[in-house]
């Protein structure tokens, strides 16, 4: 995973920074509520998977882990249930759009991503 250093030329910090970790939050919160929603109003079938994967998914992009992968992931789920699930497609459309965007940004300074494959500062 040493390539997501190459992804980004820095993790954002400051108020750019605080502005991913909100943007990861609100989405890793509306995801998994959506997903529970999904999991509660009926029994367990082969078209809830993909929430289930949105779902897991969210809990990496929460902590801010593989955030280019899982972003890219959940965007591409949650257009799979736009398309397939057309009485409501836009809380998909939502949700895939705002991972999307976090994968296309980058994880930013407060993030797992930061501290594995950030820039190291060398003391002499």
């Amino acid at each position: 995973m040493a390539f997501l250093q190459r992804l980004f030329s820095s993790f954002a910090g400051g108020w750019a920074g605080a502005g991913v970790l909100l943007q990861r939050i609100l989405t890793a919160i509306l995801l998994v509520r959506s997903s529970i929603i999904g999991f509660s109003s009926e029994p367990f079938s082969l078209p809830m998977i993909p929430r289930l994967i949105a779902a897991c998914a969210a809990i990496l992009l929460l902590v801010g882990l593989w955030t280019p992968i899982v972003g890219a992931l959940i965007f591409i789920v949650e257009l799979c249930v736009a398309i397939t699930h057309m009485s409501d497609p836009w809380i998909p459309i939502v949700l895939g759009t705002l991972s999307g965007t976090t994968a296309m940004i980058g994880p930013g300074a407060w993030s797992i991503d930061a501290r594995l494959f950030g820039r190291k500062h060398v003391k002499t």
